[in-house]
């Protein structure tokens, strides 16, 4: 077993969370009174009027991408973009609209470069997005030949009355997590580390795309309307990303589904790492993509609904008013 952490593997969670706070400062100068939603929230809301709304947000694949060019797969890696972006737009309550992409090469590869766009027109059409436009830059001497980074940016459409609001969460609401189809786009920096080089079918596993959330999350705020009140992506950070929904309430994650029920990919790569659970936790999404909080009374029938939909999903636990605290009461296993 490794004792390597993501820090020890060249990512500094609690140092990019610290640059974070910083800037908070000295963004909002360039605001106006439009801005509703700004930096640190899953996506930004900027008001056209008071009838409507949009939102808007960007991200990256993360060192995944290196995976994809070790392997010569890239479609997924396009896919994995899109979806990085668009889950995000779920979280205030929007509807994706379009997405731009940019991608920089070392020296443009166009059979590479048709597999990345053909990936985010594939996860553009799961999203309902139109691919509107990007940027394709060569620069060598910044990147090696045969390397690329890729940056995503979509904007979605925001009825104020769809937009969620802590005001609309009370004590006892309950956690439904539905299920990652496995590490998604997070904690690869760590995970190229864990991973042998002969070790091919297990890299293919890492490869799977992160799982687009809008179809499924579009027919739950349809048929529980008024009983979604809020969600989180689960992405850099883990459960860390659930107070995102409002630091008025502390997270009880006490039925946190175990690892012979979530993607299979989670066992190999745990049994290989001698970190502490909570570590685990605020690094990887331990097989939940996106956390979606609903009334109590409901949380029966929106799991009742996601199983008919073959959407696997459980229920996580239940909000108490706090200060934004997570906990992990039982031992994952």
């Amino acid at each position: 077993m490794s004792k390597i952490d993501y820090k020890e593997a060249g990512v500094d969670v609690h140092k990019a969370d610290a640059f974070v706070e910083r800037i908070k400062n000295l963004v909002p100068t360039t605001f106006n009174e439009n801005v509703l939603d700004g930096i640190g929230g899953f996506a930004s809301v900027y008001k056209l009027n008071e009838e409507k709304y949009i939102a808007a947000c960007t991200d990256g694949v993360g060192t995944k991408l290196k995976l994809g060019q070790k392997l010569n797969k890239h479609h997924g890696i396009g896919i994995d973009l899109v979806a990085m972006c668009v889950n995000d737009l779920l979280c205030v309550g929007a509807k994706p609209l379009f997405f731009l992409d940019y991608m920089a090469f070392g020296k443009l590869d166009t059979r590479v470069s048709e597999e990345l766009i053909a990936g985010m027109v594939d996860g553009c059409k799961q999203s309902g997005m139109a691919l509107v436009g990007g940027e394709t830059a060569e620069m060598p001497g910044v990147y090696q030949d045969g390397e690329y980074d890729l940056a995503g940016f979509s904007v979605g459409d925001l009825d104020p009355k769809d937009m969620f609001s802590e005001k609309n969460m009370t004590e006892g609401d309950v956690m439904i997590g539905i299920a990652s189809s496995g590490f998604h786009s997070n904690g690869y920096s760590l995970l190229r580390k864990l991973v042998k080089d002969d070790e091919k079918e297990l890299m293919e596993q890492l490869l799977v795309p992160t799982k687009i959330y809008v179809e499924v999350f579009t027919q739950l705020r349809k048929k529980f309307q008024g009983s979604i009140l809020a969600a989180a992506h689960m992405t850099g950070g883990g459960i860390d990303n659930i107070p995102r929904m409002s630091e008025a309430f502390d997270y009880d994650l006490s039925s946190w589904p175990p690892s012979t029920e979530i993607a299979p990919v989670f066992k190999p790569i745990v049994s290989r790492l001698d970190i502490p659970q909570e570590e685990l936790f605020r690094t990887f999404n331990m097989g939940i993509g996106l956390t979606v909080l609903v009334k109590k009374q409901d949380a029966e029938s929106v799991l009742s609904f996601l199983k008919d939909k073959n959407v696997k999903a459980w229920k996580l636990g239940a909000i108490k008013k706090g200060t934004g605290q997570v906990a992990l009461t039982q031992k994952w296993v």
